[in-house]
């Protein structure tokens, strides 16, 4: 049994320690002011979220923009080239093929070149009579002569499509240089290559008209041979050959 002194001294105790522990435990972080009970933690958490949020939208209309950009460079890559050369370039091939269906005595056709060719140079006849001969080579020279008329022509129209051909090499690469997307530049490469083409084309034909025309004066020059050889067989043939007879140089 503990005396009454020891109860009364152990009680004190108790209560210095509670007081002592109460003092050490942290109160709650809020505060009072005019009736609203402000919590800073919370209000920190409330904070980071908005943050949070904000860079969220901010990523967002990031993302919009981009979006919009990529739309407005298809855009552009999409458009059409304002500026088009196609119907020049067609009417002039037109042209060089009209000259070259003009061609003359002789078009340039597989069945005709054959027919004409073998009856005017190949098979031309030599057993028929002086004045025969006389027109056939008057034909054949008269063809030579026609052919080089036609490459002439063939040349002059070519000549007359450069002046074309440098103006629209002018605007293609303007259009090239100024081009606002990938189809636009592809469009006036693909028409460059065009130009080209055509350029190529008459080339060809021109080429094509001037081996005609050498073609036909060296047939005609092999012809004219052969012809020459028959007038001098017949010439210095015996009996119906030349005879030696009296002129008159003047008259009396």
């Amino acid at each position: 049994m503990k005396s009454p002194k020891f109860r009364h001294l152990f009680a004190a105790g108790a209560a210095t320690l509670s007081m002592t522990a109460t003092a050490l435990v942290p109160a709650p972080a809020y505060a009072q002011l005019g009736g609203i009970v402000h919590d800073p933690r919370n209000y920190a958490q409330n904070i980071l979220t908005a943050a949070r949020t904000l860079e969220q939208i901010n990523n967002q209309i990031r993302q919009l923009q981009n979006q919009a950009t990529s739309l407005i460079n298809e855009a552009r890559n999409l458009a059409s080239l304002p500026t088009s050369i196609l119907a020049p370039l067609q009417q002039q091939i037109r042209a060089t093929q009209q000259l070259i269906q003009q061609a003359q005595r002789m078009a340039y056709d597989v069945q005709t070149i054959e027919r004409e060719f073998g009856r005017q140079y190949k098979d031309a006849d030599l057993s028929g009579s002086q004045r025969t001969m006389v027109a056939g080579a008057e034909g054949r020279w008269r063809t030579s002569v026609a052919a080089f008329e036609d490459a002439l022509k063939v040349q002059a129209g070519v000549v007359g499509n450069i002046d074309g051909a440098r103006s629209a090499i002018d605007q293609l690469v303007t259009a090239s240089q100024s081009a606002t997307g990938a189809l636009q530049a592809a469009q006036a490469g693909n028409q460059l290559l065009a130009l080209q083409s055509q350029q190529l084309a008459d080339l060809t034909a021109t080429m094509a008209s001037l081996g005609r025309a050498q073609s036909l004066d060296a047939a005609q020059r092999a012809a004219a041979q052969a012809q020459a050889r028959e007038q001098m067989r017949r010439f210095l043939a015996r009996g119906t050959g030349y005879q030696p007879g009296s002129a008159r140089m003047f008259h009396d």
